[in-house]
């Protein structure tokens, strides 16, 4: 991957070295910090007790449902990392979602979002958020027209991912950012996709959402999500008196935050390598004739787009999609394949082997197939999070091989 003189955020944002700088240490000088198995905390005073309650109590601890010093240590690399003030760790990506929406969101307010976003995310806009008279404009994030065409007086919202799931589409932060602050509107971006290579505050973004579950752990072994934002934002989060987040409870435990903690400190090296691996098997697929969709690809509609954004020794992540045609022939491939042992059937992303699935029937299932067809989400699309693969094109041959078994190539 070559260095591109003519994108600044090369010169200017290395995340990575933001995680780096930091120094935790334990409580008895341990290399990694102390984990505070602890779900309550003492007071030295009923007077800062009652302050805490008041909000007011900056780095004092109440009750682990609230926060945990394992969890402030997580949160305080994870803004660094996205470059805010800082950040709330959560029990999973759609506590981080969901939390965010409803501290943003009274009844009657409305919500443009893009039309292509996680399934789970899109259910909780179409069927929960109505129930308490919030509303969601589906878009084409793309299509920057569109976007402004659905900002009403009432919105107070606009919703995209970095790299939108599962199709791969690319949102123009900064011009989005434009069309926020000129309807002042809070822009939140899902950055699950493409942490690292995409630093959506940077960009102008107000709130940056990550599901922790998927790249940043890397493991697949701990749900977890985060809210990047400005203090104000977090405390209302935080706050015992109307914040979502400690209202909803949905809390992060604090041996998971720790375990994520130390597997932060990896990802710069994981996400090169997934990047590596994916432009490699991208750029095959698509000589080989095979519908390929990859940012990194000149073919991709906002390929420029994503260079003009990214930071570019991280690449173009790990995430790409291929047609074979239908769904018999999606299925039949991916079986293949995890026999192959080439990966496997499976949800989620940001393993170290490679992961596949059927989104129209899978991750994306929650979303009525009428919107999948006008989305462009056809049966045969395929979702690949690629993975950690030392020999690449080993794995591409054998693929090869697993193609032309099923009939996808000749």
């Amino acid at each position: 991957m070559k260095f591109d003189k003519n994108n600044t955020n090369n010169m200017t944002n290395k995340p990575a070295n933001k995680i780096q700088d930091l120094q935790f240490f334990g409580e008895f000088g341990g290399v990694n910090p102390s984990v505070s198995d602890s779900s309550t905390f003492t007071f030295q005073s009923a007077k800062t007790m009652f302050d805490m309650f008041e909000g007011n109590a900056e780095g004092c601890y109440l009750y682990a449902r609230h926060t945990t010093p394992s969890c402030l240590y997580l949160g305080q690399a994870l803004a660094a990392m996205e470059g805010t003030e800082t950040a709330n760790v959560s029990a999973s990506g759609m506590g981080s979602i969901t939390s965010v929406l409803m501290q943003l969101c009274t009844a009657n307010d409305h919500v443009v979002s893009s039309r292509t976003i996680y399934g789970g995310t899109y259910a909780f806009l179409k069927n929960f958020a109505p129930k308490i008279n919030i509303n969601t404009s589906f878009v084409d994030i793309t299509n920057l027209e569109s976007v402004e065409d659905a900002i009403t007086p009432k919105t107070t919202v606009l919703y995209c991912e970095s790299i939108s799931n599962p199709l791969l589409e690319v949102a123009d932060i900064p011009s989005l950012a434009k069309l926020a602050k000129k309807h002042n509107l809070k822009l939140v971006v899902d950055n699950t996709f493409s942490p690292l290579s995409i630093s959506p505050k940077e960009l102008g973004a107000d709130i940056v959402i990550h599901s922790l579950t998927k790249f940043i752990n890397g493991s697949s072994d701990t749900v977890g999500g985060v809210v990047c934002g400005t203090q104000e934002m977090i405390d209302s989060l935080r706050s015992v008196i109307d914040g979502a987040a400690m209202l909803f409870g949905a809390t992060m435990d604090s041996i998971r935050a720790s375990s994520i903690l130390k597997n932060l400190r990896t990802l710069h090296i994981r996400i090169k390598q997934h990047s590596l691996n994916a432009m490699y098997l991208a750029q095959k697929f698509e000589n080989d004739g095979v519908k390929t969709v990859y940012p990194g690809l000149k073919s991709h509609p906002s390929h420029t787009i994503f260079k003009s954004m990214m930071n570019s020794e991280y690449g173009f992540g790990g995430m790409m999609t291929i047609d074979v045609g239908n769904l018999e022939k999606a299925n039949g491939l991916m079986e293949l394949m995890q026999k192959e042992n080439l990966g496997y059937l499976a949800v989620s992303l940001g393993f170290y082997k490679t992961l596949f699935s059927a989104p129209g029937s899978s991750t994306s299932s929650e979303i009525p197939e009428d919107e999948q067809r006008k989305m462009g989400l056809t049966d045969g699309l395929i979702r690949f999070s690629i993975g950690l693969d030392n020999d690449i094109e080993r794995t591409y041959n054998k693929m090869k091989e697993c193609m032309q078994k099923i009939g996808v190539i000749s």
